[in-house]
């Protein structure tokens, strides 16, 4: 994936070939999920704390409502999902960023 952004222009590009396959092709099989209208969790994981849980909600609203512009434009669902792909990497990352354990004090050991 590309990006070039300065200040508040912002130009994603697209998604690209570069690194690992299978991730890629695992993120655009998840985006699939976001075609349907975003629903309420049936379940919820025992760990996920409170934060982890409004990260994925709104994850789960914005992506399927993102899916449903994309295609009003006229864009086509591949496209479409592999757009929604690309932005669930930012909510991936805040998940990744709300779940790591705090650093260890830097000194002795």
């Amino acid at each position: 994936m590309s990006e070039h952004s300065t200040g508040e222009r912002v130009r994603r590009g697209r998604i690209t070939k570069a690194g690992n396959g299978r991730a890629r092709k695992a993120l655009v099989e998840a985006a699939w999920t976001y075609t349907h209208p975003a629903k309420g969790a049936k379940t919820t994981a025992a760990q996920a704390t409170p934060a982890l849980r409004a990260i994925a909600d709104k994850a789960r609203h914005r992506l399927s409502a993102r899916y449903r512009k994309l295609r009003a434009r006229g864009k086509l669902a591949p496209v479409a999902v592999t757009a929604m792909a690309r932005e669930s990497l930012g909510f991936i990352w805040a998940i990744a960023q709300a779940a790591a354990p705090a650093p260890a004090p830097h000194g002795r050991r």
